[in-house]
């Protein structure tokens, strides 16, 4: 008999734990390195939503593989959480979605880019799939972003994703930076989680490109759209709205609702002038009158 997601999950909690590492989730990166090999010759790497740790833990252990001297080694995590410090990993707590943060990390790498970028950060999740893969597609282009800023050519980015309709847009919007992209699954991974990772290599992005932190969900104040040239006009504005307090509208709701009074039916302010229903509803008052003849 196979393993549940429960026991799944249950044995490699144990494992982190005798092993050392911060998280189960290290077992994820790790097993993702034994199909893809991202960690041959990477000496910089940037692990954003690093907190707890587990990722950078991966990285400080199996980069320092690649060289005789440790100190060639630089790690930068980024979070905007608080982590608990580690050996050989720089720390820096803030919003990747700054520039600041962005030329922080360079700073780090004296100048220079990252061999690689991961990001294991997911939102907190609602329950709602739709809300939750919308919430996660535009994290991970928020680390995308960043990652534009920080990565050298030919470089790597790791990033996790939530498996839905709207994958293959993001694979294709990957495509667009980098030469492969594929989207992997590793075994510590619940079968029952909709979570999967993209492996993005060999990043090169468009021709003309210039990497900025324009957000699409700011407004027009912070971000203006119509200065962008070149390759940066596929940078669409979007927009959300409403809250998770609102009705929605796939959903059928009682017109009795708690706390109002009894409900009342009123006609509408204004009625459809000619309905492509009417002809069909004038037969079935015929029909009812000609039946109770």
């Amino acid at each position: 008999m196979g393993k549940t997601s429960k026991d799944k999950r249950d044995i490699y909690y144990r494992l982190a734990k005798e092993e050392g590492w911060r998280a189960r989730s290290a077992f994820k990166l790790l097993q993702i390195n034994e199909e893809f090999k991202i960690f041959n010759g990477v000496l910089r790497a940037v692990d954003l939503c690093a907190a707890p740790g587990s990722w950078s833990q991966v990285l400080a252990r199996k980069l320092r593989e690649n060289t005789d001297n440790s100190s060639d080694v630089k790690i930068v995590a980024v979070d905007l959480q608080a982590m608990a410090a580690l050996p050989g990993v720089k720390q820096i707590q803030g919003d990747i979605t700054k520039l600041s943060t962005a030329e922080e990390i360079i700073k780090e790498f004296e100048g220079q880019k990252a061999d690689l970028v991961v990001c294991d950060g997911a939102p907190d999740v609602t329950g709602l799939h739709d809300i939750d893969e919308y919430i996660q597609s535009q994290l991970l282009l928020a680390a995308l972003n960043i990652t534009t800023h920080v990565l050298k050519l030919e470089g790597t980015f790791v990033a996790k994703i939530f498996r839905g309709k709207d994958v293959t847009l993001l694979y294709s919007q990957l495509k667009q930076f980098f030469e492969f992209v594929t989207v992997t699954k590793p075994r510590s991974s619940r079968n029952s989680s909709i979570e999967a990772f993209v492996v993005c290599q060999n990043y090169k992005p468009p021709q003309g490109y210039k990497p900025t932190m324009a957000n699409p969900l700011l407004d027009n104040q912070h971000c203006v759209f119509n200065e962008f040239d070149g390759p940066n006009r596929i940078i669409v504005p979007f927009n959300i709205c409403g809250d998770l307090s609102a009705y929605d509208s796939d959903t059928s709701y009682s017109l009795q609702l708690d706390g109002l009074g009894q409900y009342e039916h009123k006609e509408p302010v204004q009625e459809p002038i000619d309905p492509p229903y009417k002809e069909m509803l004038d037969k079935t008052k015929h029909m009812q009158i000609k039946d109770s003849k």
